[in-house]
């Protein structure tokens, strides 16, 4: 078995934001894309096009219709569907890694990233079962345990554009709900964004002290009544300018036109 390190260099990781997440499952496709071409085993599928379906995912999305709290502002809250994702949280305490047989489940000191070691897991299952996020898979083509790996090949690889070294999930998001970096430096982005939004753990009874953290969704009801259009249908000037005034003149100028010269 493997021994977790008592402290990392960094803690890389993910911060989430419920509120913004529009459940388009764009981080689910990317993940699949990515770690089917590149770092380990492919992630396989069986059956695709068949009765029964199955296939192995590093990152999946679950909706949730959810009923807000009542308070004095908000007496009666409308209810609010919030799209989760969900993967490898790369806890702290990690009980895939100290129940793992093999040592083949292994935390980075450098980083703090979750890791398997393809070439000495066994499948055994018993890092999924510990794993109280469900966040590990069996590849039933390679028979091996597959989670999310933060995408370790990309952060760090010096032949991409600075843009891309990031988690496919993170660079593929429409949204912009999917943000990473180090949350053991207190000034880093992801760290400032959690402090000021409130960013919450995943479960933390289960003592794992998860690395990636939560943004809530905040009360739809608080943004009262706004015209998102407004600002889209609003003209852009009174009187046309440039080439589009001088157009209108033109048209205006024509003959038969009843604002223009005369006929």
């Amino acid at each position: 078995m493997t021994d977790l390190p008592t402290t990392t260099d960094r803690k890389l990781g993910l911060v989430i934001d419920l509120d913004t997440c529009v459940g388009c499952h764009a981080c689910v496709i990317s993940c699949k894309g990515w770690n089917t071409e590149n770092y380990g085993a492919p992630l396989s599928d069986q059956d695709p096009y068949g009765a029964d379906p199955s296939g192995t995912f590093l990152n999946r999305v679950h909706s949730f219709e959810v009923q807000p709290a009542p308070c004095s502002a908000q007496p009666s809250p409308t209810a609010q569907l919030v799209h989760f994702p969900k993967s490898c949280l790369h806890c702290e305490d990690a009980p895939c890694v100290t129940v793992c047989p093999t040592g083949a489940s292994y935390k980075r000191v450098e980083d703090g990233i979750v890791l398997v070691n393809e070439s000495d897991c066994i499948g055994c299952g018993l890092c999924a079962w510990s794993c109280p996020y469900g966040a590990r898979e069996l590849d039933l083509a390679e028979g091996v345990m597959k989670k999310c790996t933060l995408c370790v090949d990309r952060i760090y690889n010096e032949n991409l554009p600075e843009e891309d070294r990031v988690p496919s999930c993170v660079r593929t998001c429409p949204a912009g709900a999917r943000h990473f970096g180090d949350l053991g430096d207190p000034t880093s982005d992801v760290s400032k964004l959690v402090a000021e939004r409130g960013g919450m753990d995943l479960m933390p009874e289960q003592g794992t002290r998860p690395v990636n953290k939560y943004l809530p969704p905040r009360p739809k009801d608080q943004l009262g009544d706004i015209d998102v259009l407004a600002p889209l249908l609003a003209p852009v000037a009174e009187e046309p300018k440039g080439f589009l005034g001088w157009l209108d003149k033109a048209l205006d100028a024509l003959p038969g036109n009843s604002s223009g010269g005369s006929n």
